[in-house]
C-alpha cells in the first residue's frame, strides 16, 4: 500500500510536468507558442504610471507631444522624471493632428479668435506646443 501511494506522488507530478511541458515543435502542450502568455515587456513603475497618466491626458483633452511632455514632467504638473515622461509619450498611440484639431475646436467654443491668433496659441511656447505643421493642418481642418 505504501509503494502504490508512493508512487501516485510521484506519478501526479509527472503527469502535471509533462502537460505543462513543450512539445517537440516549440509549442505548449496547450498550442500555445512558447513564451506567448507570459512574455510582457518590463517597464520601472514610474515609466507604468506616467504612460496612464499620458494616456489619461490625451483621452480627457488636447495635448501636443511637447505640452505632454512638460506637463507629465513639470514641478507644477506630475513631476515625473523627464526620461519617463519622454517615455511615456512614446509608449501611447496618438494622432497629434487630430490632437491639434480637438484644441482649435475647443478655443473656438469658448474664446473665438482670428487664424493669426489660433496659429500663434497652438505655437506658442507658452501656449500649447504644437508643431507649425500639426497647427497648420488644424487651422485648415477647423476653418
Amino acid at each position: 500500500m505504501k509503494h502504490i501511494i508512493a508512487t501516485i506522488a510521484v506519478a501526479i507530478p509527472l503527469l502535471f510536468t509533462a502537460a505543462c511541458a513543450e512539445t517537440t515543435d516549440g509549442t505548449a502542450a496547450d498550442g500555445s507558442s512558447q513564451g506567448e502568455n507570459t512574455k510582457k515587456p518590463k517597464y520601472t513603475s514610474s515609466q507604468e504610471a506616467a504612460i496612464g497618466a499620458a494616456q489619461n491626458y490625451v483621452d480627457t483633452m488636447p495635448f501636443s507631444r511637447k505640452g505632454l511632455v512638460d506637463q507629465l514632467s513639470s514641478p507644477a504638473g506630475d513631476k515625473y522624471p523627464k526620461k519617463d515622461a519622454v517615455f511615456a509619450v512614446n509608449h501611447i498611440k496618438v494622432d497629434w493632428n487630430a490632437e491639434a484639431v480637438e484644441a482649435v475646436e475647443n478655443y473656438q467654443a469658448t474664446m473665438p479668435m482670428s487664424e493669426q491668433a489660433m496659429y500663434d496659441q497652438l505655437t506658442s511656447p507658452a501656449g500649447d506646443k504644437f508643431t507649425k505643421k500639426q497647427a497648420d493642418y488644424a487651422i485648415k481642418k477647423a476653418y
